[in-house]
């Protein structure tokens, strides 16, 4: 076992964590400010990865799949926001869970009713073929693409939450939505943008993760455990937790099949018990939140 060896696998698991990062980024952000556990996220997630293989198959452009697929499935995600959530407001914290829970699955049913049971194959964009030299070892061009995407995310999303007056508004109103009501705020406007966003970088990420992982209807599954180990062990509506708690349980998961392959999938989840032990509201995660 090599330093560089072990380095690289670190690398690799830092990747790997790019894509729980921005699950669970979608998913804290629609949790911080709605108090929704929106256990549809990961069908989003899936269903990102199906409209990328529609618009690749349609423009030929895997960079123009990146840009349609978050406002496609965005757009979705605001309607059955509009449509469907919003009427439960109000109602405790149960009914949009088990709303959301049952949204997922007919997501899940009407994929496979519409575009089969069988995998699709999408392949990495020639230009991110091959790997780079980065001086100690070669790393896949594509997943130091993955890390340089969700990096500029990242900066992105919090020069629009701290640098911008919709920003400062959707904080405002994470904190005391009444308030920011009462000074003339439209509050429902801003919790449909906030859920457009949050359902949008859910189907980044699944158009991301297709070249790694393949297309499948049941590919949202496994995600859906492990956005929600990433969410709990960085704090619930936490949006620096997430970006922590991502890339820990990345490289934790990473490391681990290094090691011991056998304890690969139960490592998050021995992570996320330590975590909770010492933490029990997550690394950055903040009382009364579910109040």
């Amino acid at each position: 076992m090599t330093f560089d060896l072990i380095l690289l696998q670190a690398f690799t698991g830092v990747a790997l964590g790019t894509i729980f990062v921005l699950v669970a980024l979608g998913l804290s952000l629609i949790f911080g400010l709605l108090t929704i556990v929106n256990f549809a996220h990961s069908q989003f997630f899936m269903l990102g990865a199906y409209v990328g293989v529609v618009v690749l198959a349609v423009t030929g452009s895997f960079w123009a799949a990146l840009l349609l697929v978050p406002l496609v499935v965005g757009a979705l995600g605001m309607v059955c926001e509009r449509v469907l959530i919003r009427p439960l407001y109000g109602r405790g914290i149960d009914y949009p869970l088990l709303l959301t829970f049952g949204l997922g699955l007919i997501i899940l049913e009407l994929v496979r009713i519409f575009a089969g049971t069988e995998g699709i194959p999408f392949n990495t964009p020639e230009a991110l073929t091959g790997a780079v030299d980065l001086g100690v070892f070669f790393f896949p061009k594509y997943r130091l693409f993955l890390i340089g995407v969700t990096a500029a995310i990242l900066v992105a999303l919090w020069f629009f939450l701290e640098k911008t007056p919709y920003g400062l508004i959707i904080r405002a109103g994470a904190r005391d939505p009444e308030i920011v009501q009462v000074l003339g705020v439209d509050v429902s406007r801003v919790w449909l943008i906030v859920f457009g966003i949050g359902t949008g970088l859910a189907a980044l990420a699944g158009v991301l993760a297709a070249p790694i992982r393949g297309v499948f209807p049941e590919m949202g599954v496994p995600v859906l455990v492990e956005a929600f180990v990433v969410t709990v062990v960085g704090g619930m509506g936490s949006l620096l937790g997430a970006v922590i708690a991502g890339l820990a349980v990345g490289i934790t998961v990473s490391m681990t099949s290094l090691f011991y392959p056998e304890m690969t999938t139960l490592s998050m989840f021995l992570l996320m018990a330590v975590v909770l032990v010492f933490r029990p509201r997550g690394l950055f995660g903040r009382a009364g939140v579910l109040d």
